[in-house]
């Protein structure tokens, strides 16, 4: 039995449906973050599983128990905002411990618990600090083990990290996906954030108008996107129009109108339908010329015109001009050409996904 169910939840602001029909289960244990841009109805979902809004339609079940017109406060949910809402005249322990004296539970059970709480996080030895004393991560940590220390069902995030600096942020993102390992608490974490939804996630369900557009593990949503909006979303990628020529077992052969041949890999496309191929940076590779006379006779092996070339560190960030396109493409500093110069280079068709329009 999944820890969590929503069946065809909807949810109407006006005329605007900002969850649309939307059906979902969570695996108990499990990290499932929903991703997706502002307005695709991520935040809304996680509104409507915490009981702050209502749904229109639709129902949701926690284990075998329905939840959808119960309070708040009797679903057992845990609950870490964007602003952590500490308390800011009470200290560390206090923030903690708050939940636990209204359940009135004794002193020495209530000390146990938020000590363990705090040890999860690694923030023993603070209890008696104040927030303003806390950096950002810390503080950040504190509601983490607020939420904890109830010792909920389902703990729910909503983009618990907008408020950190990058740095921070990247250091925290591991630092949740860890504590979530040790605390084995089914979990839904809401972001914008690709990189951060793929280091800390078991799966990813990607949203847009209020629907899911894919769900599944990031290996799966980045390396075989469903659609050319889950592809796009999910870090740089290029897009060449053009039709089906050919399908040869797990491969099909794409054509464009001004004659490019592009194999790559597509799924349940017929003959003349018209597609989209989706071509990561990281899918192309630069030959030598010694390369590039050897693969004369493979498939995905063109001579480009070099348009720009940026230095990002240790990487060339180009742009490639491709026939009547501009692709762009990632190479080492040691292959950095100049703009103007003509190259060849090889697509791996592996990586690149033929997408329905």
């Amino acid at each position: 039995m999944p820890a969590l169910r929503l069946e065809r939840i909807v949810k109407r602001y006006g005329r605007v449906k900002a969850v649309d029909d939307l059906s979902l289960e969570v695996q108990e244990g499990e990290l499932l973050t929903l991703l997706g841009p502002s307005g695709c109805g991520k935040t809304t979902v996680l509104r409507c599983v915490s009981g702050f809004v209502r749904p229109d339609g639709g129902q949701i079940y926690l284990g075998d128990r329905k939840i959808t017109e119960i309070p708040t406060e009797k679903r057992r949910i845990g609950l870490v905002f964007q602003n952590y809402a500490l308390w800011p005249h009470m200290t560390v322990f206090d923030n903690l411990a708050f939940g636990l004296q209204i359940k009135r539970l004794t002193k020495d059970v209530i000390k146990q618990k938020v000590d363990g709480s705090l040890a999860l996080v690694q923030l023993g030895g603070l209890e008696d600090r104040f927030p303003r004393q806390l950096s950002g991560g810390q503080q950040q940590r504190v509601a983490l083990a607020r939420a904890l220390v109830l010792e909920p069902d389902i703990l729910l995030l909503d983009e618990p990290l907008s408020n950190l600096d990058a740095l921070l942020r990247e250091q925290m993102r591991f630092e949740i996906a860890q504590i979530h390992k040790h605390a084995g608490i089914t979990t839904i974490y809401v972001t914008h954030d690709q990189t951060e939804a793929m280091v800390i996630s078991d799966r990813i369900a990607v949203m847009e108008k209020g629907r899911i557009m894919q769900l599944g593990s990031p290996l799966e949503i980045y390396s075989k996107p469903a659609n050319k909006f889950v592809a796009g979303f999910m870090g740089t990628t290029n897009f060449l129009h053009g039709k089906v020529a050919k399908i040869d077992k797990e491969y099909t052969v794409v054509t464009t109108e001004d004659g490019l041949a592009i194999t790559g890999r597509g799924h349940g496309i017929e003959k003349g339908a018209e597609v989209d191929v989706a071509i990561r940076p990281e899918s192309i590779k630069f030959l030598s010329p010694t390369e590039a006379t050897d693969y004369t006779n493979e498939p995905n092996v063109f001579e480009v015109e070099v348009a720009r070339a940026s230095y990002v560190g240790e990487l060339i960030d180009y742009q490639l001009r491709i026939k009547n396109h501009l692709i762009r493409a990632k190479g080492e500093v040691r292959v950095a050409r100049g703009v103007g110069v003509r190259i060849h280079i090889k697509l791996d068709a592996d990586q690149l996904a033929v997408l329905c329009r």
